[in-house]
């Protein structure tokens, strides 16, 4: 039995006081020894130099850090030289990812999907990288169909992936079935479930809207029915999240992935009603 891959992500902070408060942030997070910290890379590399910075100062203080690397808008050769950027730095993780286009770029770059980015780096770096992709058990907003997002998480593992980490969701039958149905396609890498904490209702709804995550209605209601009352939208956060990673977990999920957004408390909480 392999152990659960607990992990954290964080976004590369705009401001030195942002800086401050995620190595903050970092600390308190670190005590539970998560097997990694991700970090975010903005639409067509907007973060690049930023994302660079936060990620080798996890890794100087002795933790794996793993950057995400977006293809859209990057040439071979600005891969490559972030690649290589990375392995002397010893970062031997990425999350390879097709990303988001900048409003105003008409060109999405030599490399349009992730499942080539992947191929890219296996064919440039050999087994170097361990290499995350993304898994939508509730179907990219972009795709096709249902059928057709499959295929393409079939072709991103097929390409080298060795383990995926999902959008986040709230129905935890979306990702058992997910998975369920990648295991027919003859996908045996770990899918990791990654979890949204409820912090702010309305920050997460506009999330939620933008990238195809969906609150179920109950949920949805009973937030909207607290309606400035933070500390109720806190305490019920919880036991919604804590209640879903719990099943997940009992029901076979090879780990969790926190999308923090650059905060400890509400991860900490949950980690503890787990008992991890």
């Amino acid at each position: 039995m392999t152990m659960p891959t607990y992990s954290f992500e964080f976004f590369p902070p705009k401001t030195p006081e942002g800086m401050e408060k995620l190595r903050v942030t970092r600390e308190k997070l670190a005590v539970l020894k998560p097997k990694f910290f991700s970090v975010t890379f903005g639409a067509g590399g907007s973060t690049r130099d930023r994302t660079l910075e936060t990620v080798l100062e996890i890794q100087h203080q002795g933790y794996e850090a793993a950057p995400h690397l977006s293809c859209i808008g990057a040439t071979r050769a600005d891969i490559r030289a972030i690649l290589e950027t990375y392995k002397q730095h010893g970062i031997r993780r990425i999350v390879a990812l097709r990303g988001d286009l900048p409003s105003g770029m008409a060109e999405p770059g030599e490399l349009r999907y992730a499942g080539e980015l992947v191929e890219f780096v296996r064919a440039e770096t050999g087994n170097t990288f361990h290499i995350e992709v993304a898994a939508y058990p509730e179907i990219h907003p972009k795709a096709k169909s249902a059928q057709d997002d499959l295929k393409n998480f079939a072709s991103k593992v097929k390409a080298g992936a060795d383990s995926a980490i999902t959008q986040y969701f709230f129905n935890a039958d979306a990702y058992f079935r997910f998975v369920d149905e990648a295991h027919a396609l003859g996908v045996s890498i770990p899918i990791v479930p990654g979890i949204m904490p409820i912090g702010n209702f309305s920050q997460l709804a506009r999330f939620s809207d933008a990238c195809g995550a969906d609150i179920p209605r109950w949920i949805r209601k009973r937030m909207e029915g607290y309606g400035d009352d933070a500390e109720s939208i806190r305490a019920f956060g919880l036991d919604v999240v804590a209640d879903m990673c719990q099943r997940l977990m009992a029901g076979g999920a090879p780990g969790l992935h926190f999308y923090t957004l650059n905060q400890a408390g509400l991860s900490l909480e949950i980690w503890k009603r787990l008992g991890l």
